[in-house]
């Protein structure tokens, strides 16, 4: 929980930039999870690599449960196996998908804040159901130095279903009007993942190269992160 002023030249203390990937599996190892906003039908072409967030924890996960409204996905949702399922339903309406909310020890929506109408109401809505259980979120970060780089070209990285990109400051202000018990706001590197996926040769190598040197940037400004992840106690 950050201490701000709120001023506009005011320090802000951050902490060190890490892999959003690694951050959310290490917290899910031998959890029950219940993931929303899970399935990415937009980055499908990073499944078969550590890059894709929904393998990578379940591979770890006791229990994974997704909750997706994605019209790629069947109404009766996927049945995986046995601990791994993704449900069709609405993230605003849990109560009617048969989930056991006592048994989920960690809830993750990565990527999912920058898409909702209003991501307030549904803060307020995971604290009334998961009361005291860790809530993870992560989202791109307004002030990321690609992003920034991008502008000095007329150029904005943004997908058309994104709805608001947040800062440092508006997500604090976010947990603080949601009434959480604590959080923390950790920044995290950008990846260039599908791009490289999707290049050949020379041109495979400059985007590989770039990833590298923004990462680079980002470890000694981490409030020019690629994003931010939210790390609450609801």
């Amino acid at each position: 929980m950050a201490d701000l002023k709120y001023t506009p030249v005011e320090k802000i203390s951050v902490p060190k930039t890490v892999s959003r990937i690694k951050y959310i599996k290490a917290a899910c190892s031998g959890k029950n999870v219940l993931d929303l906003g899970c399935y990415d039908e937009t980055a499908l072409i990073k499944r078969d690599s550590t890059e894709y967030l929904f393998d990578e924890i379940s591979s770890v996960s006791k229990l994974h449960i997704g909750v997706d409204n994605s019209p790629s996905l069947p109404k009766e949702g996927l049945i995986l196996n046995e601990r791994e399922k993704i449900l069709f339903g609405d993230i605003y309406d849990l109560e009617n998908l048969g989930i056991d909310f006592n048994s989920i020890d960690i809830i993750i929506a990565g990527e999912l804040i920058e898409h909702l109408p209003d991501t307030l109401k549904f803060f307020l809505s995971l604290k009334k159901s998961f009361a005291g259980k860790r809530l993870i979120c992560s989202t791109p970060n307004t002030t990321s130095f690609s992003n920034i780089l991008l502008s000095f070209f007329s150029r904005e990285s943004a997908h058309q279903d994104h709805l608001q990109v947040y800062s440092y400051k508006t997500l604090n202000t976010l947990c603080q009007r949601s009434g959480f018990d604590s959080w923390q706001i950790v920044p995290y590197h950008v990846k260039f993942s599908e791009m490289i996926m999707n290049s050949t040769g020379v041109k495979k190598k400059i985007v590989g190269a770039c990833e590298s040197i923004v990462n680079g940037i980002e470890r000694f400004f981490p409030m020019t992160a690629g994003g931010y992840i939210l790390d609450i106690i609801l």
